[in-house]
């Protein structure tokens, strides 16, 4: 049986959706980024509509073009999603809604989010240097389930929003957040608020269950999210793996943000019983940046190379990818939500192209 050339390997299969807000500029520059990088194979990108792109095309933020499309692909990029031109609160369709539908088609139900301060980003946090220095954080989110899934209703002068959680739910994000403790620190902290809420207080009793069960060598704390929010500002270093429900999750992980400098840096990734996963920069679709070539592409470039990583095994080319961010930032390159308002900055696209050329050197 003869052997098919690796040249004529069939293509990775990407699906984009870039989105709203900034999420069109930072969707191709994480392509470009990646392309630059050389993976083995090449990719063949494929585009879909997704939130207020896609009501404004067609009526339906997560159309059924793209939800085919997903069942179609090795793994999907997200820009954005949103923008205050989406906001009425009257609307019965609103963007976020084609996102927690993507969730839901693509059972994902962890979300990944790691925070590791790079020695640059210690002096540029609002934090002082030696509280963010070392702090390397890798946050588990529960994705689809909580308040953000419950029903919601209107009865006269009240509104109402279910928070629901089942033990099936709380056990299956448990082993995701174990897991990777074992990879890493061996520590596991669960945020919630059970002394007030009834479905925090069935995570706590789950989660503590599944941990002694399943993973008595690992270290086990519980924290209420208020303490949780104060100690990540102040001790962020104590810090190993960090266990949330969806809305304490989507909260801390925006506040623990200013430990790396700014909530543009930051990646994301969200697996789950499916076999895509869906990467993600963590920033939102930031539309009063739109247009201004102020919007820093890096969580963008590095929810990429996580892509290339572990869905399409191209780990050589992810390397790449982040050594080059690394060598822009060593060489004084810094948008302006990392350098301040009064340090010296450049644009996205000036950033990029100091990427783009480590790349061409390293590639080599």
């Amino acid at each position: 049986m003869s052997m098919i050339p690796s040249s004529y390997e069939s293509p990775h299969q990407v699906l984009l959706l870039a989105g709203d807000g900034i999420g069109p500029e930072i969707t191709e520059i994480a392509r470009r980024v990646a392309e630059a990088a050389q993976p083995q194979r090449p990719i063949e990108w494929r585009e879909g509509l997704l939130g207020g792109a896609a009501l404004d095309a067609c009526g339906d933020p997560f159309p059924a073009e793209t939800r085919q499309s997903c069942s179609e692909v090795d793994a999907v990029f997200l820009g954005a999603v949103g923008g205050p031109q989406w906001d009425d609160p009257r609307a019965e369709r609103r963007p976020e809604q084609g996102l927690l539908a993507l969730r839901a088609e693509l059972a994902v139900f962890a979300n990944i989010r790691p925070i590791r301060v790079h020695p640059l980003a210690a002096a540029l946090s609002p934090l002082k240097p030696e509280v963010a220095e070392g702090a390397d954080l890798y946050f588990v989110r529960e994705l689809t389930g909580g308040i953000y899934f419950g029903a919601k209703r209107r009865e006269g002068d009240r509104a109402i929003d279910e928070c629901v959680y089942t033990v099936a739910e709380v056990e299956r994000v448990t082993r995701v957040a174990a897991q990777a403790a074992g990879t890493r620190r061996g520590k596991v902290t669960s945020i919630d608020k059970a002394n007030v809420l009834e479905t925090s207080r069935l995570w706590r009793e789950t989660v503590s269950r599944v941990m002694a069960e399943e993973f008595p060598q690992l270290e086990l704390e519980h924290l209420l999210v208020d303490a949780a929010a104060m100690h990540l500002l102040t001790r962020p270093r104590d810090f190993d793996v960090l266990l949330c429900s969806n809305l304490i999750g989507d909260i801390l992980t925006d506040e623990a943000s200013v430990l790396a400098g700014s909530l543009g840096v930051l990646p994301s990734a969200s697996r789950g019983s499916g076999t895509v996963a869906l990467y993600e920069p963590i920033h939102g679709s930031a539309p009063t940046l739109v247009g201004t070539d102020s919007a820093n592409p890096v969580g963008a470039i590095l929810s990429m190379a996580w892509l290339l990583r572990d869905s399409l095994n191209e780990a050589a080319a992810a390397d790449r990818m982040e050594a080059a961010i690394d060598r822009a930032w060593g060489a004084g390159y810094l948008t302006q939500d990392l350098a301040g308002p009064n340090g010296p900055s450049v644009g996205a696209q000036e950033f990029t192209a100091q990427v783009l050329e480590g790349l061409a050197v390293s590639v080599v």
